[in-house]
């Protein structure tokens, strides 16, 4: 007999919470009128995350194609939201940069996200929500080392200690 897949299993959790996350946020983003998509909203925020990183980078954090990332970028770069500027190590690569009207767009883009967030944590409490936080870095670190060409060390930088419960909110 065929076992059948878990729908509560860490995979399926991840993959869906994701999907849904992603759904909501745009459709957050689209409600606020922010004059961008909900997609060259999420290239804006990515671009500002990573400062100057070529467009590769951009697409494969956010995980679609360069191309697709190119057409968000173009549009971007028209409103005056980001630059393209010579990789000064690279003549035909091009580092993405965001500009400063690009401040108020993202702090607003910023501000719907965290929103969502307090919204669909609702229901748990601080300390469990420092542990979730915890858990999802540790998890994030660990799947970099995965997928990295050496094992990647955690440093003390890249995870705090895990909360005690004594912290108070």
């Amino acid at each position: 007999m065929p076992s059948k897949a878990n729908p509560d299993s860490l995979g399926f959790m991840f993959a869906e919470a994701s999907r849904l996350l992603r759904v909501a946020l745009e459709r957050k983003i689209a409600a606020a009128g922010l004059d961008i998509t909900p997609a060259e909203a999420r290239a804006l925020v990515h671009v500002a995350a990573v400062e100057g990183s070529r467009q590769n980078v951009i697409a494969e954090r956010m995980g679609v194609e360069p191309m697709t990332v190119c057409a968000y970028l173009d549009r971007l770069e028209r409103l005056g939201l980001v630059e393209r500027k010579p990789d000064p190590n690279d003549r035909r690569a091009k580092n993405v940069t965001t500009t400063h009207a690009a401040d108020q767009l993202i702090s607003a883009v910023r501000q719907q996200s965290e929103q969502l967030y307090r919204e669909i944590q609702d229901g748990l409490d601080v300390e469990t929500q420092a542990v979730f936080l915890h858990a999802l870095k540790t998890i994030r670190i660990n799947l970099h080392g995965l997928l990295a060409d050496k094992p990647h060390a955690q440093t003390p930088a890249e995870v705090a200690p895990a909360p005690s419960g004594k912290e108070s909110a």
